[in-house]
């Protein structure tokens, strides 16, 4: 598996975390398929926080493009990021 810096990382699980980015869109970005991704979810989490985002994870169908209902199309939900205002 590859070495992701701190920064790399840090995305990859919280967009492992999140609902509506599918696990090919991690792969597209990071080149990280499916079985890597929780070998490293594995390695970097605390083992009961990874059971729970292995239990959360079992037969999500938003995770995968393949299960996913039409209506579907983004990775993320519009109020899932703040945007920070400059002062």
């Amino acid at each position: 598996m590859q070495n992701y810096n701190v920064e790399d990382t840090s995305r990859i699980i919280e967009m492992a975390w999140e609902d509506r980015t599918p696990f090919e869109a991690i792969e597209g970005l990071f080149g990280i398929n499916s079985n890597q991704l929780i070998d490293l979810m594995r390695s970097e989490l605390k083992i009961g926080s990874f059971k729970v985002w292995r239990k959360r994870m079992r037969g999500r169908q938003t995770k995968h493009l393949s299960l996913r209902p039409e209506g579907i199309l983004r990775g993320y939900c519009k109020t899932q990021y703040k945007h920070s205002r400059g002062k």
